[in-house]
């Protein structure tokens, strides 16, 4: 019998992910092909439903998903399909009939890069930029070691180098409690089919300069997770870390590199991830655009109602950040 890992196509939709959101107090509801998480808002007897990175939803899984989102007391479900823009055809014409609309917020980016890990490394070098791959061979000058660490100690030094990162660069990031969830769910799964989390240290002069979590599912490595330190930036260390990540994809030989995100074909200088796109871009991968976000509204007045509060949240966060 096919379980719902067969179907899967992004660690968001693995029951390995789903059992995690469950010891954070989110409820799973599973069907035979996909996940949905169910979000409380608080103070409210209403929720909201979230189905990332699923298929490209037909008018069966509509259906299947007005009779959770009812059941559920859901005012929307919020669509996220791991479906690129250039394979959907005619969809978009079917938007209106589904009673999606653009979703008023959207959580995953709408890019994201994308490395073939198919040619040999001599071949990856040489379709990064130049830059690059000066500066990897600057951390290699400097001694940096990058080492698979999927320890307690250094799960601590993760979360501590995370502190550090969200607080120099000002971004809002997941609590301890539940990357250390996460960690207890993910970290030593290797098995066919299976999500699982790899934690990688860049050390040097006794210092962990560095710090990421890469997941691996089926064909595909997975870099959601990362953190840096302020110190010895000479060093490129990250630029290493990312080499080093891109071989530990091949030595397991995975097909692709996700990058977990990325700005569109014209980024502006001026935005706040300009320089981490720019980093990725350095690689040489592909970027690829997805069909987006949408609501699938299952009670419309608090729809209405909902996007106005949620602007309204949004625009206190960033004025208290």
């Amino acid at each position: 019998m096919k379980t719902i890992n067969s179907y899967a196509t992004h660690p968001l939709q693995a029951f390995e992910w789903g059992e995690f959101r469950k010891k954070t107090g989110v409820k799973i509801v599973r069907t035979d092909k996909f996940q949905v998480s169910i979000h409380k808002i608080p103070k409210l007897p209403f929720n909201i439903g979230y189905f990332p990175k699923g298929p490209l939803p037909d008018k069966k899984m509509i259906a299947e998903l007005l009779e959770i989102g009812k059941k559920e007391k859901c005012i929307f479900i919020q669509l996220e399909p791991n479906v690129l823009k250039n394979e959907i055809g005619n969809w978009k014409l079917e938007i209106g009939n589904f009673r999606l609309k653009r979703a008023a917020h959207p959580l995953f980016t709408k890019y994201t890069f994308v490395l073939d890990l198919s040619p040999s490394e001599d071949e990856l070098l040489k379709n990064m930029h130049s830059k690059t791959r000066y500066n990897i061979k600057v951390a290699e000058k400097h001694g940096v070691e990058i080492v698979e660490n999927n320890s307690d100690e250094a799960f601590e030094k993760y979360l501590k180098l995370t502190r550090e990162t969200t607080q120099r660069q000002g971004f809002f990031a997941h609590t301890q409690k539940y990357h250390r969830l996460m960690w207890e769910t993910l970290k030593g799964k290797d098995a066919p089919g299976k999500l699982s989390a790899h934690l990688f240290l860049a050390n040097y002069k006794n210092e962990v300069l560095v710090a990421w979590i890469l997941f691996v599912f089926k064909d595909t490595l997975y870099y959601p997770y990362g953190a840096s330190s302020s110190k010895f930036r000479e060093t490129m260390a990250s630029n290493l870390m990312l080499w080093e990540a891109i071989k530990f994809g091949k030595k397991l030989g995975l097909k692709k590199f996700d990058m977990w995100g990325a700005l569109g074909p014209t980024p502006s200088e001026k935005d706040p991830w300009y320089g981490f796109h720019k980093f990725k871009l350095g690689y040489g991968p592909t970027l690829v655009e997805f069909v987006g976000s949408f609501d699938l509204v299952i009670n419309k007045p608090l729809y209405e109602i909902y996007k106005v509060t949620d602007k309204l949240r949004w625009a206190v966060l960033k004025l208290f950040k």
